[in-house]
């Protein structure tokens, strides 16, 4: 079983800051993400719902057009089950993956301790 490593808030917050271009993979439903996520100008929000990472269609072959290979990919939902396994399965195809530590519920806290 491969590891997946987490990132808390306050770690992706600084990662934000120090790096010119952080991919964060949503993967919650569509509805959910147009609501809210996390966004920054060093910030690339994709969403790519879990249905689609976890299903054993064709589809999953077309998220290799959306994800590189070569960088760190930060994948969030909104506690961090649901991406933990996107996580896993991107994971065992290659892909640089963490997960953010308690989702978007966490994210969220973190802005409003600020």
């Amino acid at each position: 079983m491969l590891e997946i490593k987490k990132i808390t808030a306050i770690k992706l917050e600084e990662k934000m800051k120090e790096e010119e271009h952080t991919i964060i993979l949503d993967v919650r439903a569509i509805e959910k993400y147009n609501t809210y996520h996390i966004q920054d100008d060093n910030v690339e929000s994709i969403n790519i719902p879990k249905t689609i990472i976890l299903s054993e269609s064709e589809n999953k072959m077309d998220i290799q057009n959306f994800l590189p290979k070569h960088k760190e990919i930060i994948v969030t939902c909104t506690t961090g089950n649901s991406a933990m396994k996107c996580a896993t399965i991107l994971a065992e195809n290659g892909y640089d993956v963490s997960v953010l530590d308690g989702g978007l519920t966490a994210w969220k806290e973190r802005e409003e301790t600020k």
